[in-house]
This record gives C-alpha cells, structure tokens and sequence, in this order.
C-alpha cells in the first residue's frame, strides 16, 4: 500500500486497517504460533486471496504489522531535546520490550530477503528523532547528529530487546540518553 495513496479512507486503507487488527487481536488471544492467513482473513472479513496478494504471505504480513506498530503517533514535545528523546527512548523501550513488542519487532526484521520491513522501521525511527532533533535546532538547543542517537540510545535498545531474553533495567533509555548528553558535554 501506497503511504501517500490521496485516498486515506479508501478499500486499501480498510483492508490494511482490518488485516492487521485481525493480527493484533489473534495474535492477543491466541499467540503467534496459532496465526495463519486463513485465520486472519475470516477475522478481518476479506479474502486469504487478498492477504497473499497483498502481502505475499504470513511473515511479510508479521513484519507489516510490526512496522505499523512500532510507528509511533508523534514524537514528544517536552520542550528540550534531551527531554524529547529521553521521553521518546523510555516509550520505545516500554513499547518493544513488552512480550508482544517484541514478537513484533522480531517479525519486522524477519519479514523476508529483501530487509524492506526492517528498513522501513529504521526510516520511521529516524524521522521521529528526526522531528525532534529538528525542534530543538529552531528552539536554539544544541543537538546531537542523528547518527549518534541511533548508535547510542537507539540500537542498545533493540539489540537488548532482540538478543537478551530478560527485563531491561527500568531506568535503561534514560542512562543511554544520559550517556549521549554526557559526551556532548
């Protein structure tokens, strides 16, 4: 589906809203294990037909849904970068971190060969830093590149996530945020 598609409210648009609901609740109730595209489309009243079509099949699904999900509304205004990404990096991390976050974040980066779900999310976590990074500059602030927030608040996260099965300490995206402040300093 087209993100720019001029008909936000259009069939597209109700399919995708429907399907991927269908995801969240199954997946909810049941468990990724149980999910199939027979499943899902009874759920979201359309085709399996349409969901292969579409998504080519259940994993380029998953990782659609993931993508979807880990796309936030809009970054935080706090008022002081550090406070925006500090408050973004605690959502982040709560969000992903959570046993159906990260299901979902393993299916963005499993989606398929070509690495499109996964770069896709990357391109959202760099615009929504993106924004913030860009309030700050008119807001007269100081900021760090954009690169370092990534190598230093944002890809801890996801590789604690992905890789360690246990809690991450509760106060982990403030300590990396710090981190990043302090370096600057």
């Amino acid at each position: 589906m087209n993100p720019q598609d001029p008909r936000p409210h259009g069939r597209a648009v109700r399919v995708q809203q429907a399907v991927h609901a269908a995801v969240r609740s199954l997946q909810a109730e049941h468990g990724r294990q149980s999910l199939t595209v027979p499943k899902i489309a009874a759920l979201a009243g359309v085709a399996p037909s349409t969901i292969y079509r579409r998504w080519g099949d259940l994993n380029q699904l998953l990782a659609d849904v993931a993508v979807a999900r880990m796309r936030p509304q809009g970054p935080p205004d706090t008022g002081t970068v550090r406070g925006d990404l500090t408050a973004w990096a605690e959502e982040y991390l709560e969000e992903s971190a959570s046993p159906t976050g990260r299901e979902f974040l393993r299916d963005m980066v499993a989606g398929g060969a070509d690495c499109s779900s996964a770069l896709r999310g990357g391109e959202y976590a760099r615009a929504r830093i993106g924004i913030m990074l860009e309030r700050a500059r008119h807001r007269g602030e100081d900021v760090p590149d954009l690169e370092d927030v990534i190598d230093l608040v944002l890809a801890p996260i996801v590789y604690r996530i992905l890789f360690e099965p246990g809690k991450l300490p509760p106060d982990a995206a403030r300590r990396l945020t710090d981190r990043l402040f302090e370096r600057d300093a």
